[in-house]
């Protein structure tokens, strides 16, 4: 959540400041600011909204003069969204600016130690405190008073740093919330991700937890917060900023779903040779990978929602139990993590607040843990044990696709290797399961390509009050994801349920028209399913099904039906997935909702 921008070399920064805010624009946010030193004063604007608010207040930019400035997109916090406590935040006498993201946890007992001490507060925000306390620590010295603060804030932040009398220089902070820097050919940059310096370089740097940069317009110095300094390797992105734009079409998240044929292609590929698997970044023998008794898979969101199909794939295929945990409730449960435990650890960015959380306390009890992420160099990637990359390539809108359907394909991988060197499964058996994932992309292509047949069914629904998934085994796993889509864009109600749940309270709430999808890719669950699809459609329901071709049955029962190509049933969701994409999203797009950025959504959940 959040964004930070900041610029110094030869160029005037503030239009380099608004230009990366807009690539961070799908992060999510209320209000934006941006402060720039003039050559004698550091000036700040800034206001609640849109970014194009801030824009048209600037003119672009034009208004800003300055080679030096730092920005940030705010989602609120400590305080409500407005002017006043969006980002930056000055000092009391405006010789300091800061811009930050995540919580400072002790900010309300640093806040009443520092108004003891005649400081006036402006906002309700605590990242106001940051800037108080820098104020309170400098002496002339603004890596010392830097470090200073480093030693009394307690929770997650990154900070972006101007010092009135050091012009010719910016400081950039970080702990448990990410942040890059990079040097281009007019100057140096820092920013929360890769999107918004990407036009300017492509040689970044990851800060690590607890360090300081101090970036000037031809150098970039970096620091331990005991102010020695250290050395740090640079990486660089691969990816063309094209891969970060729409490129036609309408939205990103349409754009992204069309990439999902390419970001499976891209994330199979180097991960089979001939009828082999070879995972070699899994960084685990055959004897390891024996040893594993017990597998928690944990993660948030969507990311969860991949973990709930892969415990059906990984204890059916390679016959290790595996618990599925949300990383928000993982980490305060005091989870049992014996000898012989694998923890994998799954998130798109790679800095979801509760799941890096969840990783160190899965590496503070000494078991191996390994991360599937999507975003190379992230903290989750470079913290984990081990990692397995997604190769979804950049995704902008704040609802995932492209990187769902590849943390599956990554899942797959991992339980059919799992499954052979364990001797669950033979040479010809992981021959045909490798068969039939090579053939997902097309049959992906095929579905994406039966657009025009969804969108008419859902432009039916644009006034629906409360859908209802259902399915069981891997059917149910499907609807989770189904129903997170639908209601995250189009903000309708929706609920996914276990099919045979619904007699237990659930089917209470079925009325006439209500809308029930029912999703049958089990073909040993079709009659179960069938029978739970007659209840619901016995009491006024509206039934979507989405089955197999060969399940003509569903036809007799459900009002309308979309079919998917067969593979094998534990790789079913990757196909089921795209029609229920498809839905929300032309759901989304007839009620007028803001697509690739649904209101308080960010893409990335960096705090608690």
């Amino acid at each position: 959540m959040c964004g930070i921008v900041g610029y110094i070399g030869t160029e005037q920064a503030a239009p380099i400041l608004l230009d990366g805010l807009e690539k961070l624009e799908y992060r999510g946010y209320d209000s934006a600011g941006i402060a720039v030193f003039d050559g004698e004063n550091i000036q700040m604007k800034k206001s609640i909204g849109r970014l194009k608010v801030l824009s048209e207040l600037t003119h672009d930019g034009a208004t800003m003069p300055g080679i030096a400035g730092i920005g940030h997109t705010r989602w609120a916090t400590h305080g409500a969204p407005s002017d006043v406590n969006a980002h930056p935040h000055f000092n009391g006498d405006a010789s300091i600016a800061v811009v930050h993201n995540g919580i400072i946890e002790n900010y309300g007992k640093l806040k009443k130690k520092l108004m003891s001490k005649g400081c006036e507060f402006r906002s309700e925000t605590d990242t106001e405190v940051v800037a108080h306390l820098l104020d309170y620590y400098y002496k002339g010295d603004p890596l010392a008073a830097i470090a200073h603060v480093m030693h009394h804030v307690e929770g997650s932040y990154a900070l972006g740093i101007l010092f009135q009398d050091h012009p010719g220089e910016i400081y950039a902070v970080r702990k448990d919330s990410p942040l890059i820097v990079g040097k281009g050919k007019t100057g140096s940059l820092i920013a929360s991700d890769v999107p918004a310096i990407l036009k300017y370089t492509r040689t970044v740097y990851f800060i690590e937890n607890e360090e300081i940069v101090r970036l000037t317009a031809d150098s970039l110095n970096f620091y331990n917060i005991d102010e020695e300094e250290i050395e740090k390797e640079p990486t660089t992105i691969e990816w063309d900023i094209s891969a970060a734009e729409k490129g036609g079409y309408e939205h990103f998240m349409l754009k992204e779903m069309y990439e999902q044929p390419k970001a499976v292609t891209d994330t199979l590929n180097p991960r089979i040779r001939g009828n082999q698997i070879l995972i070699e970044e899994l960084g685990m023998t055959d004897e390891e990978i024996r040893s594993v008794k017990k597998i928690f898979i944990v993660a948030c969101g969507s990311a969860y929602h991949t973990g709930v199909t892969a415990k059906y794939v990984i204890e059916g295929l390679a016959r290790i139990p595996v618990e599925v945990e949300l990383a928000s409730e993982f980490r305060y449960r005091n989870p049992i993590l014996s000898e012989g435990t694998l923890v994998v650890i799954v998130s798109q960015s790679g800095e979801t607040a509760d799941s890096l959380a969840a990783l160190r306390e899965a590496k503070a009890a000494g078991v191996r843990t390994l991360g599937i992420v999507n975003v190379v160099g992230s903290s989750i990637a470079r913290e984990a044990d081990n990692v397995i990359y997604t190769w979804a390539g950049p995704e902008i809108a704040v609802a995932t696709t492209k990187a769902y359907s590849t943390q599956l394909i990554a899942e797959y991988l991992l339980a059919l290797k799992f499954a052979r060197v364990r001797g669950q499964i033979t040479e010809d058996e992981l021959a045909d399961y490798i068969r039939d994932l090579k053939r997902l992309p097309q049959q992906i292509e095929l579905l994406l390509n039966n657009k025009t047949k969804i969108q008419r069914f859902a432009n039916r629904y644009l006034a629906a009050r409360d859908v209802f998934f259902i399915g069981r085994g891997v059917d149910y796993a499907i609807s989770l994801e189904g129903s997170l889509k639908l209601k995250e864009i189009s903000y309708i109600h929706s609920e996914a349920y276990a099919a045979g749940e619904l007699k237990h309270g659930t089917i209470s709430l079925i009325e006439e028209g209500t809308l029930v999808a029912a999703v049958l890719t089990q073909e040993e669950l079709y009659k179960k399913t069938m029978s739970n699809m007659v209840e619901v459609k016995s009491r006024g329901a509206f039934l979507l099904a989405v089955t197999n071709t060969d399940n003509v049955e569903a036809e007799k029962i459900a009002d309308y039906v979309i079919y998917i190509p067969k593979t094998n049933p534990y790789f079913t969701n990757s196909l089921a997935v795209i029609p229920l994409q498809l839905f929300a999203y032309y759901v989304s797009i007839g009620r007028g909702c803001d697509v690739d950025k649904p209101r308080n959504l960010a893409k990335s959940v960096t705090v608690e």
